[in-house]
């Protein structure tokens, strides 16, 4: 019954997307031409000729949303990651669509497939959202409901519960907990026990099990293979639930090569697009911010050199990405070989080394303004974590748990943390964390964020001395 059930709203949903298809293709032929939106130069041509499209459109996209996997159930998935493959699949049945019509010498507008990407992206996307929303209702009431075991104990059978009564929506029910050790009670969220995994083919008959999730704690994964023997080749879906969450950090996720799903524990989230769009927006910001602020630049190197003499810049070494050391420029606000007898110290309060000027430029952070140049050059960025001195960071790596996490991104001249105080000599492991949170939840829109809010409270900073 099930299954019935699975292939009607399969059906539904294939169906659906039908008429959608359709209804775009002719929404943008009027759209095209009897809008009065865009120019018509050559004449309306007629409807007939456009319908007769709709046969090769409704089989090319029939196929690719099939190729994509859009009509795969989708309980336990991402609503974007949906979105992104409906996005994928019309961009390719596009281009099918184009050259198909190029090899049998139809002249249609290709303002018209234009129109017809972006209204079928849409309606085809807000279709799906509707449809998503309908089977969330139900399930939430108690229809379309699949029922499903657990296999394991402790902690990851207590995440995936928490997860799963958090979303009702994807109408998964947990009919009880199956152990892996003799004579063990099913106790994970007050599961019902329902004996050991030896017995799970009986179980799973018996009860009508539609899913089956193994979540076994990591000293219990010798297990998985004997569970999946014991299971043998019973009618229903299995997942694996792994007991490495602790240790995926920027990131982590699935992948797949060639077939073989591979565990990414640790990643960069600046890669293709993002990268260039990152980089693209720092040199934008960078050359901007130094057209605005030369003027002022070459005040305040006048008033270096006239206050204190010796050279106006300073520069220091600094880690960047991955590790990488690079020079980091700043204006001059110490004495010149302020470390001479100290060696490398952290700038304090009241620092005797600071020139007179040097401490109103290091209080209101305008020594930081020549660091566009380390943008420009590629060793910065705008936006990012704070870079430290090498001679300071074998020590933080050896007391804080992940600091190097913090240089898979470029650091910049402002960050998460600076904006919310942790500048200077503050608390290290705050610094990190809101390192890591940014890092973890990279976009162009945090960046805006964070310039905004570095903008809105201010260049000076209590903790910048």
């Amino acid at each position: 019954m099930l299954k019935k059930h699975s292939q009607f709203f399969e059906s539904l949903l294939f169906i659906s997307d039908l008429f959608i298809i359709a209804f775009s293709w002719l929404a943008s032929y009027y759209f095209r031409f009897f809008a009065g939106v865009i120019p018509v130069d050559k004449g309306v041509p007629g409807l007939t000729k456009y319908s007769l499209l709709l046969v090769p459109i409704i089989v090319i996209w029939a196929f690719a949303f099939k190729g994509f996997g859009l009509y795969r159930p989708k309980r336990i998935g991402s609503r974007r990651a949906e979105l992104y493959d409906i996005s994928k699949a019309c961009v390719v049945s596009v281009l099918v669509l184009i050259a198909l019509t190029f090899f049998l010498r139809f002249d249609i507008s290709r303002t018209l497939f234009v129109l017809f990407t972006a209204i079928n992206i849409l309606a085809l996307s807000l279709g799906r959202l509707l449809f998503r929303a309908l089977l969330r209702f139900l399930r939430r009431n108690g229809y379309n409901l699949r029922f499903a075991l657990i296999v394991g104990s402790g902690r990851p059978v207590a995440s995936l519960i928490e997860r799963l009564e958090g979303h009702p929506e994807v109408g998964i029910k947990i009919e009880g907990m199956v152990s892996t050790t003799e004579g063990e009670a099913g106790n994970a969220a007050n599961l019902k026990p329902l004996g050991h995994y030896r017995d799970i083919r009986e179980t799973i008959r018996r009860r009508r099990i539609d899913n089956v999730f193994i979540a076994l704690s990591w000293d219990e994964h010798s297990e998985v293979a004997e569970v999946l023997k014991a299971i043998g080749d019973e009618a229903v879906d299995i997942k694996v639930i792994p007991d490495i969450h602790e240790f995926m950090t920027l990131r982590g996720g699935v992948e797949e090569f060639d077939g073989m799903p591979i565990l990414n524990l640790r990643n960069s989230p600046l890669y293709g697009w993002n990268m260039i769009l990152k980089r693209s927006a720092d040199i934008l910001f960078a050359s901007a911010a130094l057209i605005f602020a030369f003027p002022v630049m070459l005040l305040i190197a006048a008033l270096v050199k006239i206050t204190s003499g010796g050279p106006v810049l300073y520069r220091q070494e600094r880690m960047g990405i991955g590790g990488e050391v690079f020079r980091m420029i700043k204006f001059r606000s110490m004495v010149i070989d302020a470390e001479r007898d100290t060696g490398a110290i952290w700038a304090r309060q009241d620092d005797p080394r600071r020139t007179g000027f040097g401490a109103f430029l290091r209080g209101t952070s305008l020594d930081e303004l020549p660091q566009l140049f380390n943008v420009l050059k590629g060793d910065m960025s705008v936006v990012g974590p704070r870079p430290e001195r090498p001679v300071f960071i074998d020590e933080f790596r050896k007391s804080i748990p992940g600091y190097m996490l913090r240089h898979k991104m470029k650091a910049g001249i402002t960050g998460w943390a600076q904006v919310n105080g942790w500048r200077g000599n503050t608390d290290l492991k705050k610094r990190i964390e809101h390192d890591i949170f940014y890092i973890e939840n990279w976009s162009l829109a945090f960046d805006m964020k964070i310039l905004w809010l570095t903008v809105w409270k201010g260049l000076r900073n209590r903790n910048a001395y």
